[in-house]
């Protein structure tokens, strides 16, 4: 049977219940081998400056390290100068001989993915594996007023992962962690357990971004 890995990157920043959502959702619906999940390096297409790598390596094992066939992969951390998803693939491709690699990534992430360097690239690489998302997101909104993002425009082929909307995002519980008192009791309802720890532990969002 041919090997199926996947790879699941973002600037996790924090990882929150909805990246752990997908991450299970590949893991299941792909029937993967291994799914390594990688916070990005140098994002050179966001114009914000990320937390340290290490706090989000350290939050990435807190959200996803107990997932069967996981693996915290901390090489585009590691790189130096930008991170490239193609670079990536390339990589993956030769420690996994003959495998299909799947790209695990949002609804959103699909839609800007012809402004991503060597995309094409990408594609000669990877099957792209895709979970909608909710149209407009705030880390409070209720889950059952969710639009999702509508995807019949798309012109480049893909797999659909099917999990429920998750009306949540880095940049909302950013804005989150910054609006509430130091201790943020309500803050696991947005992140995993250990996260929440972390993030209070460590006093990472209290100032904006």
């Amino acid at each position: 049977m041919t090997t199926r890995v996947g790879m699941f990157g973002g600037a996790f920043d924090p990882p929150h219940w909805a990246h752990r959502a997908l991450a299970e959702a590949a893991l299941a619906q792909l029937d993967l081998h291994a799914l390594h999940v990688m916070p990005t390096g140098h994002a050179w297409h966001k114009s914000r400056v990320l937390s340290p790598a290490a706090h989000r390596l350290a939050m990435c094992e807190a959200a996803f390290g107990d997932l069967p066939r996981v693996c915290i992969d901390p090489r585009e951390i590691q790189r130096a100068g930008p991170s490239y998803t193609a670079d990536t693939l390339k990589e993956l491709a030769a420690e996994y001989p003959g495998a299909h690699l799947y790209l695990v990534l949002g609804a959103d992430q699909l839609l800007a993915f012809k402004t991503w360097s060597r995309w094409e690239e990408v594609l000669r690489h990877a099957t792209l594996a895709v979970a909608n998302r909710p149209m407009h997101l705030a880390a409070d909104a209720d889950p059952s007023q969710a639009v999702e993002l509508d995807l019949s425009a798309v012109d480049i082929p893909f797999e659909r992962l099917h999990m429920p909307l998750h009306p949540t995002s880095s940049t909302a519980i950013r804005a989150h962690v910054h609006g509430r008192s130091r201790r943020h009791p309500d803050l696991d309802v947005l992140v995993p357990a250990g996260v929440a720890r972390y993030i209070s532990e460590h006093h990472l969002y209290e100032t904006p971004t």
